[in-house]
């Protein structure tokens, strides 16, 4: 299986930009995982938010192939605890998923296109973080989920 994270816009913290590369190269033994970086919306300022979700989700759409399976990480999605995202990622592999693609949407949030597409919501608090957050928790829990599985001493119970 490959864990593919699509998400809008860049990173402009240099320092999230290295963090994220830390658990990108350490998940690198674990499974194939790639970060699909999608240009923020030229003009957006003058498109409504509706408008400006419609975009952005034409341009997720347009990166899944017909047999990914498509997981948002929405606010309203469902919480894990590490252990049982661990299992989560376990049920995909067993699946026989391809390519389980995990997409962060811009500032607000997904399109209906792209709730329709997907397959679940996840969400990693009821607090709110920034995008560029988003990105590094999903990869460092990502990463913390197979090491579980691999009962490595990286997670403490």
């Amino acid at each position: 299986m490959q864990i593919t994270l699509v998400a809008i816009g860049k990173t402009d913290k240099s320092e999230l930009e290295e963090l994220i590369t830390v658990y990108e190269k350490r998940l690198k033994h674990y499974v194939k995982f790639q970060i699909d970086i999608i240009p923020d919306i030229k003009n957006r300022k003058n498109l409504s938010e509706a408008q400006q979700k419609d975009k952005e989700g034409e341009l997720i759409l347009a990166q899944l192939q017909p047999t990914d399976t498509l997981i948002l990480l929405d606010e309203k999605g469902k919480q894990y605890s590490s252990m049982d995202f661990a299992q989560f990622l376990q049920k995909k592999m067993n699946s026989g998923i391809k390519n389980l693609v995990l997409a962060i949407g811009g500032p607000y949030g997904f399109s209906d296109a792209v709730y329709a597409k997907s397959s679940g919501k996840i969400s990693l608090s009821k607090m709110t973080f920034s995008h560029q957050m988003v990105r590094l928790f999903i990869v460092e829990q990502i990463y913390r989920g197979f090491t579980i599985l691999r009962n490595e001493p990286y997670h403490h119970q």
